[in-house]
């Protein structure tokens, strides 16, 4: 059924504010659905699950649709009430539909309208000639080992600040036994097992194809998806098809020393390519290029993201110097903190991209699948490149992976570590912000799992990781992302995939005092030799200065945040770019030190420091006069 069909028992707003309420679609209308077939292994209450599932996120059940009841629905099905109730229950624990007290059970908001995305879907249906990437195909390399990064022992410390590693409460164990059992049943059995060749299993390029993909804004045939075992393999088998010996290859600096290392396993001329806060930087350096790497959704290492504009400006130079581009669409579904921009493959000059993307890490221990989109040739010779070195990824792992979609499983897990890493992920920055360990500034991000983190020139991060792993801290060095020049000195990586938010505070509480200890060690004041020496005031001068003073904040994320330090004591203070954020507190003298407490900022715990005004700045000092924090100062008029 077309959703127009649906439209006249619908409302455009959100059923939560509707007024009149939406009515519930009828029963005729929605029974054609479903094709229930009592000869198949999968239960009907199964059956009934993944209609519903499909429905919604094909649009034929739009967000606010109210649904008829449970009762209803069993007698137009023709099967038991327990089985449609059981049914709405496991959705609505899932997340796919919820439920109102005397209201009924509805379609909830929907996360992503695939209508409104910026994008041109590619239509390679339409693509008769062999595509520019068929032109180029080349024969096989050496398969590459893996680097380590974490101490095999990083379970045992307390605050493991790794991006990639995670803890074990985030594994879907009941939902993967769930789909695994259904894979070992006697007819599934059979049909995953029946064909000895090297073809992926039907049900999951189906549930990829028509589920995944799409948001993302691509379109695929079959014979254009190709299943490997993770994202390293199918990087493997792009880089060995593409690139020739002795070809110029782009890469992003800093990068993935896996990708550098699959490349010069192709006797490839390495360009190594520069990337700021928005990425891979667009230049003329890219025109000299046959094919380019790059990390759009979440770069890696930086987990910057790379803005429309340059997508847009990235394909037009592709087509222009004729090069291709291997995209690596790296923790593309943890965009929480922005919109998703869509993946180059779905924008116009598209077919100049080949596509790679993994089910999600936290399935990697379990499953570790991935996929590989490209034209026909480019699929049909990774086929059997694949079938002469690994084979084809576990047909019962396949087939588990496309029940473990089909449930909805795969949608409701991704709900749930949306919420989980962003909640650790602010947790992080407020923790960085509110230690501030020395003077350290984060990469912007729009979601993901890490922070590329930068502190003053003077620190050295070798150091620092000893010292911090002596405290239960292990952080990450980024020596190893570089090629073309060292690695600064002073920089690191913070990851959150791999210990609860309740540890975080803590863990950067921890971090915050080695930095510490090794610039006292090191006999030096924090602060920078250029600035100038400054000495405390008085608590008289403090009071003076500072009531109804306006200060300029900084964030080590870059927000600015504006504070006022009201007559009376009180505080007021907003932060981000509409002022969106904001709080309320109180500051005051005691003796030769200022105090501040705000509601919920920095924990609302009351902190005090000695002070020193240095021209237009308040600087805020330790007990040892070293410099903690700045803000620019206003005096009032």
């Amino acid at each position: 059924m077309h959703p127009n069909l649906l439209q006249p028992y619908l409302r455009r707003e959100a059923w939560c504010d509707v007024v009149p309420k939406p009515k519930t679609l009828p029963v005729d209308a929605l029974a054609p659905l479903f094709q229930l077939d009592r000869a198949v292994s999968l239960s009907l209450q199964e059956q009934i699950r993944r209609t519903f599932i499909s429905a919604i996120g094909s649009g034929v059940l739009p967000a606010s649709a109210k649904l008829p009841s449970s009762r209803k629905l069993a007698e137009a099905l023709h099967v038991s009430r327990n089985t449609t109730m059981i049914a709405y229950q496991t959705l609505i624990a899932e997340g796919h539909l919820v439920s109102m007290e005397r209201s009924g059970v509805f379609v909830p908001e929907a996360h992503l309208d695939l209508a409104e995305l910026p994008t041109q879907i590619v239509d390679l249906a339409t693509v008769e000639s062999p595509s520019v990437m068929g032109q180029r195909l080349v024969a096989p390399p050496l398969r590459p080992r893996s680097t380590i990064i974490a101490p095999p022992d990083w379970q045992t410390y307390r605050y493991p600040f790794l991006e990639g590693r995670y803890d074990q409460s985030l594994f879907p164990t009941t939902e993967w036994r769930e789909a695994s059992r259904m894979a070992l049943a006697v007819t599934e059995v059979e049909a995953w097992s029946a064909d000895p060749g090297e073809g992926d299993d039907d049900l999951l390029i189906e549930e990829i194809r028509t589920k995944l993909l799409p948001r993302r804004g691509i379109e695929a045939r079959r014979n254009e998806v190709l299943i490997t075992s993770g994202e390293q393999q199918a990087l493997h088998l792009a880089t060995r098809l593409l690139v020739t010996e002795g070809a110029r290859a782009g890469i992003e600096e800093p990068g993935l020393p896996e990708t550098r290392a699959l490349l010069k396993g192709r006797n490839a001329e390495l360009v190594y390519l520069p990337v700021d806060d928005d990425g891979l930087v667009v230049h003329d350096l890219l025109a000299n290029c046959d094919v380019i790497t790059v990390s759009p959704s979440r770069q890696r290492p930086t987990a910057v993201t790379l803005p429309l504009e340059r997508r847009k400006a990235l394909l037009e130079l592709a087509e222009t110097h004729d090069f291709l581009i291997i995209e690596d669409d790296f923790e593309c579904e943890m965009n929480y903190l922005d919109s998703p921009i869509p993946s180059l493959r779905s924008l116009d000059g598209g077919n100049r991209v080949v596509y790679i993307a993994s089910l999600s890490k936290v399935l990697a221990p379990g499953i570790g699948l991935g996929v590989l989109v490209g034209p026909p040739e480019l699929i049909s010779a990774a086929r059997r490149l694949r079938s002469i070195t690994t084979g084809r990824p576990s047909p019962n792992n396949q087939r588990a992976a496309a029940h473990f979609l089909a449930l909805g499983h795969y949608d409701a897990m991704l709900r749930r570590l949306k919420n989980v890493f962003e909640e650790r992920l602010i947790a992080l920055r407020d923790a960085l912000n509110h230690y501030r360990p020395l003077s350290i500034a984060i990469s912007p991000v729009r979601g993901g799992t890490t922070y590329w983190v930068s502190g003053e020139p003077s620190l050295e991060t070798e150091k620092l990781f000893r010292a911090a792993q002596a405290r239960g801290v292990l952080i990450e060095p980024v020596d190893r992302y570089f090629a073309a020049s060292p690695a600064p000195p002073n920089t690191f990586r913070l990851g959150v995939t791999s210990l609860p938010t309740s540890r975080i505070r803590e863990g950067i509480a921890q971090l915050s005092r080695a930095m510490q200890e090794l610039a006292d060690s090191n006999g030096r004041r924090s602060v920078s030799r250029t600035e100038p020496a400054a000495s405390a005031v008085s608590g008289q001068q403090i009071t003076e200065a500072l009531s109804g003073a306006t200060l300029f904040y900084r964030t080590v994320y870059g927000e600015t945040s504006t504070i006022i330090l009201h007559p009376d004591g009180r505080m007021t203070g907003q932060s981000g770019e509409a002022g969106e954020d904001r709080d309320t507190g109180r500051w005051w003298v005691d003796g030769d030190m200022w105090f501040r407490q705000w509601k919920e900022w920095a924990y609302g715990e009351a902190v005090g420091y000695r002070v020193a005004l240095v021209e237009d700045q308040i600087w805020w000092l330790d007990a040892k006069g070293n410099k903690v924090d700045a803000a620019l100062f206003v005096e009032p008029n």
